[in-house]
């Protein structure tokens, strides 16, 4: 094991001069308004771009710390790699960080634990030259002091798979765990703000299911959402921002922000994990009584899953299927006109054999196949005058969108926005997919959104 990681990009993201690195970390500090004495917080996300860009917003998180140094003896700092692929969460080979300001020593117990987790790997090449995790030690070091780092660099993994590790390490008040990640990278500033609006919504919510073209950083932030939620964790966004506010270039910007997770109050606490519980329990129940009809085509003695009352409620769903990270069947309803239970049980039958896009599905994939399903609410019309009303009133990564034009119609979930994060792109796909031209567009248009509640099997 080697002794020391050392500084990668000192003098590149911040000063490497240490008289000049802490000048400028304490000016950062100092300069954050508002309440910095906020419910101690047992989770960040911050953004990793160079101090210049991004280092007031990272401020604005690392000033809620000032009153827990010595209280916060260790952080599990999680960042998504940049420059070397990884299947799951890499430590590193080392045993302390350096920076300008010092060493810090690696949490070597806290490491032994996870490394018996099947998803955490070795790689001190996915370390070496990693900005996303380097860039907050500074912060660290100078509003904690003395404290002990359990460093991970994320590749390819799960929200579950990172909530586990986390599970693993949560400990209690003398942990502090860190997410680092940017938002949206290179879009026009106004685009910028909208998408990134959406994204900070959905952490709010705590809706484990950002991509990585809302957050640099989705899957160490999914996995935190999904713990939080766990816990009962509140989050705060603290500052929002993007790279055209530092350098005045609003072609292709760089989205920010910072955001405190703290413990909620117990009857609010309560009820959201009441809340999560129903919630979790409905999903399981929709998924198993997809699969179950499937697998009833190839396997008429399969038993029947249970029947749960509010099955017979009227609902919209669709059902998704998924092979090897690619479709493999879609279909569903946009009104509520029949029982939910048996909505999801005609769809998961239509996804596997009636979809005009792909062969019935074989006996041989069945067990290679993750089901998704997914719960539409109530249709809202959108009232809009022109194409550009219609694009500024959509919400990326949140809107389901029926497009209707006499007997032209069709829809797009709001998990097509991951492919398709532009507004005018997902507008012009959802034109050819009813059968128009791209560019398209009529005074006799109408349009619709909705939302969805989804749940996936997760990956065997």
């Amino acid at each position: 094991m080697s002794t020391t990681r050392p500084a990668a990009v000192a003098g590149l993201f911040y000063p490497d001069n240490p008289t000049e690195l802490k000048r400028t970390v304490i000016d950062l500090l100092a300069a954050v308004r508002g309440e910095a004495s906020l419910h101690a917080p047992k989770a960040l996300i911050v953004p990793h771009a160079g101090y210049i860009y991004s280092g007031a917003v990272a401020a604005s998180a690392y000033a809620r710390l000032g009153g827990l140094r010595g209280r916060i003896r260790r952080v599990v700092l999680l960042g998504p790699t940049h420059r070397v692929p990884v299947r799951g969460l890499a430590l590193p080979e080392a045993e302390r960080f350096a920076t300008p300001l010092g060493d810090v020593q690696l949490d070597r117990a806290g490491m032994q634990a996870i490394a018996r987790l099947p998803q955490v790997v070795r790689s001190a090449a996915a370390h070496q030259m990693e900005h996303s995790l380097e860039v907050q030690l500074p912060f660290l070091q100078q509003v904690l002091g003395d404290f002990q780092l359990l460093p991970l660099a994320v590749g390819d993994a799960t929200a579950a798979e990172v909530a586990e590790v986390l599970e693993t390490v949560w400990g209690g008040g003398e942990t502090l765990i860190v997410i680092s990640s940017d938002l949206s990278h290179f879009l026009p500033d106004a685009l910028a703000r909208q998408v990134d609006g959406a994204t900070v919504d959905a952490i709010l919510a705590l809706d484990s299911h950002l991509n990585h073209e809302q957050a640099c950083g989705a899957t160490p932030v999914n996995g935190l959402l999904l713990a939080a939620r766990r816990h009962g964790l509140h989050p705060v966004a603290l500052d929002v921002r993007n790279s055209s506010d530092t350098t005045g270039d609003p072609e292709r910007v760089v989205g920010y922000a910072a955001f405190a997770f703290q413990a909620e109050a117990g009857p609010e606490r309560n009820r959201k994990v009441e809340a999560e519980e129903a919630d979790t329990e409905k999903g399981t129940s929709l998924l198993k009584l997809a699969r179950a009809e499937i697998a009833r085509q190839f396997w008429e003695d399969m038993a029947e899953p249970p029947v749960r009352s509010w099955m017979a409620e009227p609902g919209a769903s669709f059902v998704t299927l998924i092979r090897q990270g690619d479709l493999r069947g879609c279909i569903g309803s946009l009104e509520a006109h029949r029982p939910l239970g048996l909505d999801v049980r005609k769809n998961a039958v239509a996804a596997a054999f009636r979809d005009p896009r792909f062969m019935p599905l074989a006996r041989k994939e069945f067990e290679d196949v993750r089901v998704e399903v997914s719960v539409l609410s109530p249709h809202e019309p959108l009232v809009v005058g022109s194409e550009k009303d219609a694009l500024d009133a959509l919400r990326p990564g949140i809107d389901g969108v029926v497009f209707e034009y006499g007997h032209f119609r069709s829809t797009f979930l709001p998990q097509v926005w991951e492919q398709l994060p532009d507004p005018a792109e997902f507008l012009a796909h959802l034109k050819r997919k009813a059968g128009l031209p791209m560019d398209f567009w009529a005074d006799a248009v109408r349009l619709s959104r909705y939302t969805v509640d989804k749940w996936r099997e997760a990956v065997a």
